[in-house]
């Protein structure tokens, strides 16, 4: 199908006067790249180009661009209920997704409460997990530990969890909510200072976050089962709540169709959002064990959950996710993740002797190549681009997080465009 003309074809030069872009300085960034249709793994720019695209719209577009039974889930949807409000009323497509998802779940993950974005899906994990203290009458223990390396969101309280020195938020320093943050424990050594930590601290904590097996958005950091099973035995230990962060790592990006379930550590709150609708529409979920979930059963109104976002349970976004874990069922996308990071480690790894290149890594369907200084973001989105390829880099990484669909030939464009524009930069 060809790309429909803008019906407006001075749109980019005048809006761009009036928006304002996400990690840019607006003085300086480049004009985006105007974009007018997308097919699979492809973005159709206005002047006909076409750019393979490396990280699926950051991660989302796990089935691909416009994929038809998603579309078909969505248009089918808009006839009948495209949104109502969660408070009071109710409709198929999410009740149907909770009870879908707490399935897929392991351990006890019995409930799901929706959102529009990650952000506010850990903001809701961090309530509850605050809350769930409060209405067993634990005063004091308010405290989340979280890990250098992390990052949760954008919004105040996942600010307040992420990485203080490296991360996007050090500017805030002194206005986020006070939490402890220690190093992620990789060896016996780590684990032991961690553990002390804990120890001194109990009475303040009341629940561990981790995204597992990868700090993404933090710097594309992995770490194995192991930390994820010492973390749980600590948790258990110091009777803490344990929060998975699958926002990234959920639906097929590290091989498995979530992290826990691959590594069999079950947390007892997990978020996710991403690639949950398939990249068509924004959603998110925060699921909780019936653990949790029982200290907000009560008689006392009080011990309710007080969180209700206006699109909540959105129809339209729960339509679609229903179908994107239709082709999660139908269709081979774990093995495609699989596949994906058998091509990534072969292609990636002449990268490993590039001057300038201080590691190669991958795992499942994340390819990175780690450098020795901060990217260049805007000169290597240049190359990129003039390669005929959408890779963003951040922070010191260059990485590819493609559809698990990605064609093989289209997957080799993107290795060999990182290979040629580091080479030459």
């Amino acid at each position: 199908m060809a790309a429909r003309a803008p019906s407006d074809p001075d749109w980019l030069t005048r809006g761009f006067g009036r928006v304002w872009l996400p990690y840019a300085q607006m003085k300086t960034v480049d004009l985006p790249a105007p974009v007018v249709a997308t097919r699979g793994s492809r973005i159709i720019l206005a002047d006909g180009r076409v750019l393979i695209d490396g990280i699926a719209s950051w991660w989302t577009a796990c089935h691909g661009y416009n994929h038809p039974h998603i579309a078909e889930a969505v248009r089918a949807q808009l006839e009948t209920v495209p949104h109502v409000m969660f408070g009071g009323l109710a409709h198929e497509p999410a009740y149907q997704l909770a009870e879908r998802l707490t399935d897929m779940l392991p351990g006890g993950l019995s409930r799901a409460f929706f959102t529009e974005s990650g952000s506010v899906a850990v903001e809701v994990a961090i309530k509850m997990a605050v809350q769930y203290r409060l209405n067993k009458g634990e005063r004091g223990r308010h405290k989340i530990l979280s890990f250098r390396g992390a990052y949760h969101g954008d919004t105040i309280g996942t600010m307040s969890v992420c990485d203080p020195d490296e991360g996007m938020h050090s500017l805030f320093r002194g206005l986020l909510p006070e939490q402890i943050i220690a190093n992620l424990p990789r060896d016996d050594e780590s684990f032991s200072a961690l553990r002390a930590t804990v120890e001194r601290r109990a009475a303040e904590l009341t629940a561990i976050i981790v995204e597992p097996l990868v700090q993404g958005a933090g710097g594309m950091i992995f770490h194995d089962a192991k930390v994820l099973r010492r973390l749980r035995a600590l948790a258990d230990e110091f009777d803490l709540l344990l929060i998975f962060d699958e926002i990234f790592t959920g639906f097929g990006r590290t091989g498995g169709m979530f992290a826990c379930v691959e590594t069999g550590v079950t947390p007892d709150i997990v978020t996710l959002s991403k690639a949950l609708t398939g990249g068509a529409l924004p959603l998110a979920a925060t699921i909780a064990s019936t653990r949790v979930f029982d200290a907000f059963w009560s008689d006392d109104p009080g011990h309710a959950l007080m969180h209700g976002p206006t699109f909540m349970g959105n129809a339209l976004a729960c339509a679609a996710a229903n179908a994107s874990l239709d082709l999660f069922e139908t269709q081979p996308r774990l093995a495609q993740a699989r596949a994906i990071s058998k091509q990534l480690a072969r292609e990636l790894e002449s990268c490993r002797g590039l001057k300038g290149v201080r590691d190669v890594r991958t795992l499942g369907a994340i390819g990175v190549v780690e450098l020795d200084r901060p990217a260049e973001r805007a000169a290597l989105m240049r190359g990129f681009i003039e390669k005929g390829v959408w890779i963003r880099p951040f922070g010191h990484i260059v990485y590819l997080t493609p559809a698990l669909t990605i064609a093989p030939e289209e997957l080799s464009l993107l290795t060999g465009a990182i290979a040629d524009v580091l080479a030459s930069s």
